[in-house]
């Protein structure tokens, strides 16, 4: 038996998801263009090696031609909640994202992708009802790739990866960031809810925060470092939009990390934290690739766009579940496409994976015959 809750937003709450792994990618993109003299970009270099982890699988489309042609390309970002709080597990992607850079139109498109969404993941069909964050913990980069591709017909062309360690290193390496808080609430990272002990308190409308500890002693700062950044991004109970608020701040926390870090990108070649960036990042991006993009398609920054997938909400065997509708899946493709400068097509899978209308109905949610009638 399930048990179907409201839409989950309206139209006019678009909130873009950039996610924690999109300033990371950045931020090395940043560290390649600005290295500027040769030992600066033989650290990066070296970096960028040890972040390189390769999918093992025939992409879509042939990438190398199409960044040498200066062409639009595709980025999956992910974010997994990993490397912090002491979870050094593989974990799930806590943000998923994807990213289309079109330099020819000076334009970059940021589509979130709810992690909740209902998904048959290919290769793992037989685990349905899933959600899609769990395609990375299923099956690695590929998985998750090939989910994405077969859901929303749109092919990518890279992937990049970073856990949650990374956001708190990179802000405190560029000396912390300021951002205003949407919304009055308190967070403590160990209990995921406003409880005293070790509490982070925001005020909507003000860059200001306090912090009180165990001894009950509260300070007053105007600053956020890593931990506050960090406390600031995850909060998402208290939130009365739930998960978009969450994106929202972690999409105005990673504007502020790529705005300062632009100001002086030389700040990030420290040893220090270069050794924590390849600890923290994954990708199949080579260094080549990201000296290419970073020089030709830097133009692309010019207008970002952000979109999100939006479902309604479904209490299923896994747990709290969005289903997205074949209506708002095409709407997402036609977006994607439209950004990569592809013809239009019909959008993937119902649900990524190849399942049959009986499965799909056992559970109580919509099949693709019921979501195209008139």
């Amino acid at each position: 038996m399930t048990e179907q809750k409201q839409e989950s937003r309206t139209t006019s709450q678009r909130k873009p998801r950039w996610g924690r792994i999109i300033g990371i990618t950045a931020l090395v993109g940043l560290v390649v263009v600005g290295g500027g003299a040769a030992a600066m970009t033989w650290r990066a270099k070296t970096v960028v090696d040890q972040t390189y982890a390769g999918t093992h699988m025939k992409k879509a489309r042939d990438v190398s031609e199409t960044v040498k042609a200066g062409k639009p390309i595709s980025i999956l970002m992910l974010g997994t909640d990993t490397g912090e709080l002491g979870r050094n597990d593989k974990g799930r992607t806590d943000s998923m994202m994807i990213v289309t850079v079109n330099p020819a139109k000076s334009e970059t498109t940021i589509m979130s992708i709810p992690r909740d969404a209902l998904m048959a993941i290919p290769g793992y069909e037989s685990t349905f009802p899933q959600k899609i964050n769990a395609a990375y913990e299923l099956g690695s980069a590929k998985t998750a790739i090939e989910t994405v591709q077969n859901w929303l017909n749109v092919p990518i062309d890279y992937y990049a990866l970073v856990n949650m360690g990374g956001l708190e290193k990179v802000v405190d390496e560029i000396g912390g960031v300021k951002v205003k808080s949407p919304l009055t609430f308190g967070y403590n990272p160990y209990t995921a809810h406003d409880t005293p002990g070790y509490t982070f308190n925001f005020t909507a409308g003000t860059t200001n925060y306090s912090f009180s500890g165990q001894d009950g002693e509260t300070v007053k700062y105007h600053t956020m470092d890593g931990k506050t950044a960090l406390a600031f991004s995850r909060m998402r109970y208290d939130d009365p939009q739930g998960d978009y608020g969450r994106q929202q701040r972690q999409r105005m926390v990673l504007e502020a990390v790529v705005q300062k870090a632009k100001k002086n990108p030389a700040r990030l070649l420290t040893n220090g934290f270069m050794n924590s960036l390849s600890k923290s990042v994954k990708t199949d991006l080579t260094f080549g690739d990201m000296t290419t993009i970073g020089t030709h398609y830097l133009s692309a920054t010019k207008t970002i766009k952000s979109d999100y997938i939006r479902g309604t909400g479904y209490n299923l065997t896994s747990g709290s579940t969005e289903v997205v509708s074949r209506a708002e899946e095409q709407r997402a493709t036609n977006v994607l496409r439209r950004s990569l400068g592809l013809q239009h097509k019909e959008t993937g899978n119902l649900y990524g994976g190849d399942i049959s209308d009986a499965e799909i109905a056992a559970i109580g949610v919509p099949i693709l015959a019921t979501q195209t009638q008139n």
